[in-house]
């Protein structure tokens, strides 16, 4: 089939196409963000007759500048659109012929849940039901298409010391972002079974690597480290997180969207438990090497501070039906990634400096003032 795209452009009208033929248009929401842009990058490389269309409304979590070493390739290009807009999105699925759906924006902090929750709400919620709506509007033959779901695992609500959450765990949100990705997750399986909409979805556990956001905890410890800065430990730091690779992630949804049922979904998970306090003493040793810094010189910026409100205890993933259906599995340790999480940021200061400063928002506007 021939489909009317266009070839490394950056566009927020729809004009200039080239025509491609390609095996699907798939249709990235989110994907200038953090995971976003690591799975914009392994499509556009692994799969060259694929055209990948980044969709993103470019909030303060969507940088451009994540996408640069891809922006101009042939097979994707960047629409700036706002999933809640009807407009933008039956745009989309017109001008570009969507073919797939691989849907990742979404509000995502938990602490600016807590202080404004009906974005999350919107943008969650009222967002992914948009989607679906003008995905079933635009495709007339729901078995050739994928509506593909990230979704996160807060969903599943708090752990005690023992036990893992399971594609079976229910649901019990502690937070208004949770409550948001729960109610969303909902009605991507109700649209599912009344209107057999094709869905895949997968839950994952906290993600780092590189570009990762510096109001996240491990990037804002380390840039504290760089800086000198106090580092900030909610109530005891003994809250437990289960830590997945982020290039890890973007290669498993690569492999649930070719090869995960329609209909199911999967967990994702690191095998990696660190409580948060052991985390940062561990973010401190490696930055000290790295920095040249005396030994537990860093360790001396650590401070106490009040918990946080519906702060869960534990979270931890069984991906065991990953593994054993699609044969997917971490392909680094997590003292490996974070030694390169740590190199990266260390290495790319100017970049942390943008997003902390908000200028990297002109890189947006400097891309369309150079065409």
């Amino acid at each position: 089939m021939l489909f009317q795209l266009v070839s490394g452009f950056v566009s927020v009208g729809f004009t200039n196409f080239t025509p491609l033929i390609v095996s699907m248009n798939i249709l990235v929401t989110g994907g200038a963000g953090f995971i976003g842009s690591h799975l914009v990058r392994l499509l556009v490389n692994k799969y060259p007759s694929y055209q990948i269309i980044t969709f993103d409304a470019l909030t303060y979590a969507g940088n451009l500048a994540n996408l640069k070493d891809i922006i101009d390739a042939p097979n994707h290009v960047f629409v700036k659109g706002d999933i809640t807009s009807e407009q933008d999105v039956k745009e989309a699925f017109e001008n570009y012929q969507i073919t797939d759906v691989i849907h990742l924006a979404a509000e995502s902090h938990v602490d600016r849940s807590i202080e404004g929750p009906m974005e999350f709400v919107h943008t969650n919620v009222v967002g992914t039901v948009n989607l679906m709506n003008q995905a079933r509007a635009y495709w007339k033959t729901m078995g050739e298409h994928v509506f593909y779901h990230v979704s996160t695992d807060e969903v599943f609500g708090s752990l005690d010391l023992e036990g893992f959450f399971t594609e079976t765990t229910s649901y019990d949100p502690r937070s208004p972002y949770s409550a948001s990705k729960a109610a969303s997750d909902h009605f991507v399986s109700a649209y599912y079974h009344t209107y057999g909409f094709p869905v895949k979805r997968s839950n994952c556990s906290n993600n780092y690597g590189s570009h990762h956001h510096p109001e996240k905890l491990i990037p804002l410890m380390i840039n504290n480290i760089l800086n000198k800065k106090p580092l900030p430990v909610y109530g005891e730091g003994i809250n437990v997180r289960d830590w997945l690779w982020v290039e890890d992630h973007a290669r498993a949804i690569d492999v649930i969207f070719h090869e995960g049922a329609i209909g199911c979904n999967y967990n994702i998970g690191g095998w990696n438990e660190w409580r948060n306090i052991d985390l940062i003493h561990e973010l401190c040793t490696i930055m000290d090497f790295e920095l040249g810094r005396k030994e537990g010189e860093s360790a001396e910026l650590i401070s106490y501070v009040k918990d946080r409100a519906g702060h869960d205890l534990r979270y931890a993933i069984d991906a065991t039906k990953l593994f054993d259906e699609l044969g997917w599995k971490p392909s680094i340790t997590f003292e490996e990634g974070l030694r390169n999480t740590v190199k990266w940021y260390i290495e790319h200061q100017d970049w942390v400096k943008e997003v902390t400063s908000g200028a990297y928002q002109d890189y947006y506007k400097n891309m369309y003032n150079q065409r």
